[in-house]
């Protein structure tokens, strides 16, 4: 087995969660993302090869989530974290330079790449990090806020694509955003790594033996587990479905009425509760199984309410009910995480991902289905019913169900008074 890294003492935590927060907010701060889709359709794309796009990006990750992960468990994860950037600023590039169907379909497939890269190797990172510094018990704090750093990020972006836009066109969105890829690089590269060293009997191995090795633990220990894969399907379910209607946003407030030039004021009351979810994940990390299993029932019944309504209310109760769901997703990524006791845990976290991806592509389909029978408001509420089955599933939750407390319903981390 390999040895541990000794622990460092529960200090100069701004050594790791500077850099944290730099990365992921720089990740975010893209001000391609509200324009792309005006930026195909302008080429000449059409509605079926944009679509087609989406896919392409979306299955870039489904295939390269699992690989990634368990190369983040061989290599140095920074190094991984600041190539992951690199790649969607070369499909950026493209975009820009070469603007076709072909270019837009290889950037998409650089940009899930890179995304399959970061996802659990960022994770995996942190908490080991933490764990090093005795602080274990704050990753939910400091994932929160990452999170809703990279909320506040996508918003930023936003609104200063709008006068970008105007002023320089689409040479200066990309450029912006390719700087920003940069600059996400260096936050990865700036981020503190200790990894342990291979003192088994038989020496240090080839990368290819540790490739292998790490998928087959990662993939073994998720498959001994059921705790382990009960934490998993936890994430799944809570980050897909609320992450599908969040795109649907928009198109939610124009079937309400709302004038369009109002629109992204919707958006933006919206995600700005979303933000204040994240940050309150660290003290929702302290709630009891029951405690969670309220929060995902309330979280149903705001989602579901405030898209009926579809008035300034409605928006209000619909941004309280996604801030409630990036409040369970970062928590339950905390219980997955602290679930996780092999060496291989990109490639675990990795496998949360996974199934995240290929549910969010699944509901997709599943809501345009919904939605050309009953309209987006009616759609919104139906997806929103798993989150009371979830709930349902933390309620019958007892404290010694999970191996010493952990997953759900506690880190299973030592707790240390700040």
């Amino acid at each position: 087995m390999p040895s541990l890294p000794p622990r460092a003492p529960r200090t100069r935590l701004s050594r790791l969660t500077r850099p944290v927060y730099a990365y992921a907010a720089f990740e975010e701060f893209i001000l391609l993302y509200p324009l792309y889709a005006l930026l195909f359709h302008d080429t000449g794309l059409s509605v079926a090869q944009i679509s087609s796009l989406f896919v392409i990006w979306a299955l870039s990750g489904v295939v390269v989530a699992v690989p990634a992960g368990a190369w983040a468990d061989v290599v140095p994860r920074r190094h991984l974290l600041a190539a992951a950037p690199l790649l969607a600023a070369a499909g950026f590039t493209l975009w820009l330079l070469l603007p076709s169907y072909t270019a837009f379909a290889l950037g998409f497939a650089l940009w899930g790449v890179g995304g399959a890269l970061s996802s659990g190797a960022f994770e995996a990172l942190v908490h080991g990090e933490l764990d090093r510094r005795g602080a274990a018990d704050r990753y939910a704090r400091v994932m929160g806020t990452a999170r809703a750093l990279g909320v506040a990020a996508v918003g930023a972006a936003t609104l200063l694509a709008v006068p970008v836009m105007a002023v320089g066109g689409y040479p200066a969105i990309g450029a912006a955003s390719v700087a920003a890829c940069a600059l996400c690089c260096a936050a990865a590269l700036a981020l503190p790594e200790h990894r342990a060293p291979d003192t088994r009997p038989e020496g240090p191995r080839t990368a290819t033996a540790r490739y292998a090795a790490a998928l087959r633990g990662g993939l073994a220990e998720a498959a001994s587990s059921r705790p382990l894969r009960r934490a998993i399907a936890l994430v799944v379910v809570i980050t897909a479905l609320w992450g599908v209607l969040d795109e649907y946003v928009p198109l939610l407030a124009d079937e309400a009425g709302v004038p369009a030039r109002t629109v992204p004021l919707v958006v933006l009351a919206v995600w700005t509760l979303v933000t204040l979810g994240g940050l309150l994940a660290g003290a929702a990390d302290r709630l009891p199984p029951i405690g969670l299993a309220v929060l995902a029932a309330l979280a149903a019944v705001a989602v579901g309410t405030g898209a009926l309504l579809g008035s300034p209310a409605g928006w209000v109760l619909l941004g309280l009910g996604f801030g409630a769901c990036q409040t369970l997703s970062v928590v339950a990524d905390a219980r997955l995480q602290a679930r996780i006791t092999g060496p291989a845990r990109a490639t675990v976290t990795s496998l949360a991902g996974l199934g995240t991806d290929i549910l969010t592509v699944s509901v997709y389909g599943l809501y345009a289905g919904v939605y050309a029978l009953v309209g987006h408001a009616v759609a919104f509420a139906l997806v929103a019913v798993p989150y009371l089955l979830v709930a349902l599933s933390l309620a019958r939750v007892r404290p010694r169900d999970d191996d010493e407390g952990a997953v759900p319903g506690g880190s299973g981390a030592a707790r240390v008074t700040d």
